[in-house]
């Protein structure tokens, strides 16, 4: 089954026939809220809004940990999350819509994997995941199909710099981003990615630009949050309309 993430302008699902909610319990305390179980074009889903239900948790308080695990224990084994960012790299302009193939992990004291060798739950002996490839290669091509049948112009690849927040940041951190490779820039891509990969689940992410990012274009001096907000709100039109594409073409 399909998992569906929802971030900053996705705590809602609006094309989600909604058949039952349900809260779920984890050995890892608990999650962002209830799972929304449904269905889009008739293809069963589960929806979680990462910050909660009104955008109330913190990126660097999110139990990422709760959330996947409750996301595992319903039969999901794939996960296309949505993943607002700011936008690094020239191409990545606000309005834009990317499908990043890499990420540079800048996080701390964030728990951040399930073999940590404390945990009561089976997971007590510690396991290196491959993670050479983040986003799985399926569900990425998948989302490019869904785009491109819609007519919708995503850019394919990118690197997803994961900065700790919730503050934004500095441009001459987003420099060091640049120096390092990183293309767009969000809070809440890890531990997430990696939690799904040790649980063997499938993932991928779609990155809805917001802004540029600090330093950057209109963003030289001043993130415009107004700004910011009107372009997410109408770019969030374009990612339902994909998501929905992506749940119509999804074989699990």
């Amino acid at each position: 089954m399909l998992g569906i993430i929802g971030g900053t302008g996705l705590e809602v699902l609006t094309d989600l026939q909604i058949e039952r909610r349900q809260i779920v319990r984890t050995p890892y305390g608990e999650p962002s809220g209830p799972l929304s179980f449904g269905e889009i074009a008739g293809k069963p889903l589960v929806f979680l809004p990462r910050h909660g239900n009104g955008h109330t948790i913190a990126p660097h308080m999110i139990n990422y940990r709760a959330n996947l695990w409750a996301l595992h224990a319903q039969g999901v084994k794939d996960i296309v999350a949505i993943a607002t960012v700011g936008g690094i790299m020239d191409a990545l302009s606000p309005g834009t819509i990317a499908i990043p193939n890499q990420l540079i992990d800048y996080t701390h004291s964030r728990k951040n994997t399930y073999f940590d060798g404390l945990s009561e739950n089976g997971f007590k002996q510690v396991k290196h995941i491959d993670f050479t490839e983040p986003y799985d290669q399926y569900l990425r091509a998948l989302c490019l199909k869904a785009a491109s049948l819609l007519g919708e112009n995503l850019i394919d690849g990118g690197v997803y710099a994961a900065a700790q927040g919730p503050r934004l940041e500095t441009a001459a951190e987003i420099n060091r981003f640049a120096r390092d490779g990183a293309t767009m820039v969000g809070m809440t891509g890890m531990p997430e990615a990696a939690l799904a990969r040790e649980l063997e689940m499938r993932y991928a992410a779609i990155c809805p630009i917001a802004n540029h990012a600090a330093g950057r274009g209109d963003s030289l001096h001043k993130i415009k949050y107004e700004d910011m907000s009107n372009i997410l709100h109408e770019t969030m039109t374009h990612v339902r309309a994909i998501i929905q594409q992506v749940v119509t073409l999804y074989a699990s």
